[in-house]
């Protein structure tokens, strides 16, 4: 069995990008990870830019001016302006090259065309200057930045319409039992609604990977092993829910040993999520969860995680963690680390009721995990512990 620091050290170790470059539309990266540097093909802004709706001056002695046209923004004419004169512009429009300030509408008084400013302004105000954020040829994202809505919405105002990223992993999510039925269908007596495979794809959709296909396995040797086969010549990422005990009809690990799969460890010490396998078969990484829902979730957030942001390029190190006060009281039974639901909010954390590694309820409300290492019997109110932060 090994250690909860072990563990994600041999995920680091054994997950290595899908080193696979594809171009996509600008539309289709969100959440991405860049493969090149880009550089900005124009200056933003182009132009010298209004950052406000005012009057663009050029500048004299005096505090009155001439109003002698408008710019709006598209407008592309450019005024003339003599010392003393001014123009209405509006925020984002170009400013004329004979103007060197701009001052915001609140500040002014207007008589016929003639405006009065109550001081002097310096050169350039409220004017964003050619290049202010990007100058042309300068880089504007590295490669490995992730492509959130504002890097896209920035690249979008540099004129760019494909990006160059990681390719993301393919993923096949294979659930295992005979107990187990679709919702909608009857329910009879000994089986249970099917979950993990909903609950992992919107997991896994929530995180920006669209490529899955989901596979329902029998507890039955031949057909685990064929799915188990396909699954991983066909995918980057196999995750497997479920089967991976010692139990008479838990079928997963005789089939991932014939089928050569390399160990890389099984049993994590923790709870919930002991009975955790992590291998890898050429390229392809697999991953076994517990069949109980809490305990795959948890799993799935703490190591597989990782793993996809290593697949594709990211090279952090999982959900981050801070430290955060306790409001709640909590006793561990053994001396395992474990894996606790709870709802952080504002630098302090509330311990939820219902830690069953089968238990969906409280995970449904929480927004965090909070860490209880194994030399540790007890969480107090006010002791400060160390909390996961999950990513929604």
């Amino acid at each position: 069995m090994i250690s909860i620091e072990d563990a994600l050290r041999a995920v680091i170790a054994k997950s290595k990008e899908v080193s696979k470059e594809v171009i996509l539309p600008i539309e289709k990266v969100y959440n991405s990870i860049l493969y090149r540097d880009i550089y900005a093909p124009i200056n933003m802004p182009p132009f010298r830019q209004s950052a406000m709706d005012g009057y663009a001056l050029n500048l004299h002695n005096d505090f009155s001016y001439e109003l002698i046209d408008e710019v709006k923004a598209g407008d592309s004419h450019q005024p003339i302006l003599k010392p003393g004169e001014a123009i209405r512009i509006f925020t984002g429009a170009a400013v004329p090259d004979s103007a060197n300030a701009v001052i915001m509408q609140e500040k002014v008084i207007i008589n016929n065309n003639k405006l009065a400013v109550n001081s002097q302004l310096s050169f350039e105000y409220n004017i964003r200057t050619v290049g202010e954020q990007v100058k042309k040829g300068e880089l504007a994202l590295k490669k490995g930045t992730k492509l959130t809505p504002a890097a896209i919405g920035y690249l979008s105002s540099l004129g760019i319409t494909k990006v160059s990223v990681y390719k993301k992993p393919t993923i096949a999510l294979i659930t295992t039992g005979n107990e187990l039925v679709e919702p909608g269908e009857d329910l009879d007596y000994g089986k249970i609604y099917e979950s993990n495979s909903k609950m992992l794809h919107s997991a896994l959709w929530n995180l920006g990977f669209e490529d899955i296909s989901i596979h329902k396995i029998k507890d039955n040797y031949e057909e685990t092993y064929s799915k188990l086969k396909n699954a991983i010549t066909e995918h980057d990422l196999v995750i497997i829910s479920g089967g991976i005990s010692v139990g008479d009809y838990d079928f997963v690990g005789k089939a991932l040993t014939e089928l050569k799969v390399e160990e890389v460890f099984y049993k994590v010490d923790q709870k919930p999520g002991k009975p955790l396998f992590f291998g890898k078969s050429d390229s392809t990484l697999l991953f076994a969860l517990p069949g109980n829902p809490a305990a795959a979730l948890t799993c799935f957030y703490v190591y597989i995680y990782l793993a996809l942001h290593r697949l594709t390029g990211l090279k952090n190190h999982g959900l981050p963690t801070i430290k955060a006060k306790s409001l709640s009281n909590f006793v561990k039974n053994g001396d395992r680390p474990q894996f606790l639901k709870a709802i952080y909010r504002n630098g302090e954390v509330t311990i939820l009721e219902g830690q069953s590694s089968a238990m969906l309820q409280t995970f449904a409300i929480s927004n965090a995990l909070v860490l209880m290492k194994g030399n540790m019997e007890q969480i107090q109110v006010n002791d400060l512990v160390e909390v996961i932060l999950l990513p929604f």
